[in-house]
């Protein structure tokens, strides 16, 4: 991987339990990344600080502005990063991401990094076929720095049936977000007045 700190921003699907799993095959992988996560409030149901904070090198951090903190935890998290993960996202991160909302500091770091990203959906029966969806999907992979990750076809932990989506593995996650770093670092090579752009 071409970079050294890597933001993983987990939502609130039951699929974030995977997160301690994955965050141990970054360490192994990836010996130098330095990795600090994002929980959001949805997330902290299916997955604890507590699971999390001795796998990584960076933070734990809940997605909220604590009434005591002094900096700003938004503009830390866009200028620490310099590649975000949203793994997994569920269809209401994914939309307020796509509708440039702003009301946390992982979307607001999102919203104004450079950096690449990648989102990796985690969607309920009939969530990849929604127009909406299928909206904040388009525009969304329409923005330079963000690569949309395909779910897979998945049990459904609800009805039992394969019809949920599920998120791809991690590996095929990075990969894809690597690739866009690659293209990003191409095209400023190529287009270097489009930096301010991006």
């Amino acid at each position: 991987m071409g970079v050294e700190r890597l933001l993983m921003v987990s939502t609130g699907s039951a699929y974030a339990t995977s997160l301690p799993f994955w965050l141990d095959w970054l360490r192994a992988s990836y010996t130098g990344l330095e990795v600090s996560v994002v929980l959001t409030g949805s997330a902290r149901r299916f997955v604890t600080r507590q699971a999390l904070a001795h796998r990584v090198a960076g933070d734990v951090l809940f997605d909220e502005w604590p009434e005591d903190e002094v900096h700003a935890r938004h503009v830390a998290l866009a200028e620490w990063a310099e590649a975000l993960v949203v793994y997994p996202a569920t269809l209401h991160y994914t939309a307020r991401l796509a509708l440039g909302l702003a009301d946390s500091p992982s979307l607001l770091a999102a919203q104004c990094t450079r950096a690449p990203i990648a989102v990796a959906p985690a969607l309920p029966p009939g969530g990849l076929d929604s127009p909406a969806f299928r909206e904040h999907w388009s525009q969304l992979s329409a923005r330079p720095n963000v690569v949309m990750v395909p779910p897979e076809q998945g049990r459904s932990l609800t009805t039992g049936r394969m019809e949920a989506w599920v998120p791809p593995t991690l590996p095929e996650v990075i990969e894809r977000l690597e690739g866009r770093r690659v293209q990003l670092v191409d095209d400023h090579r190529v287009h270097p007045e489009r930096k301010a752009l991006l």
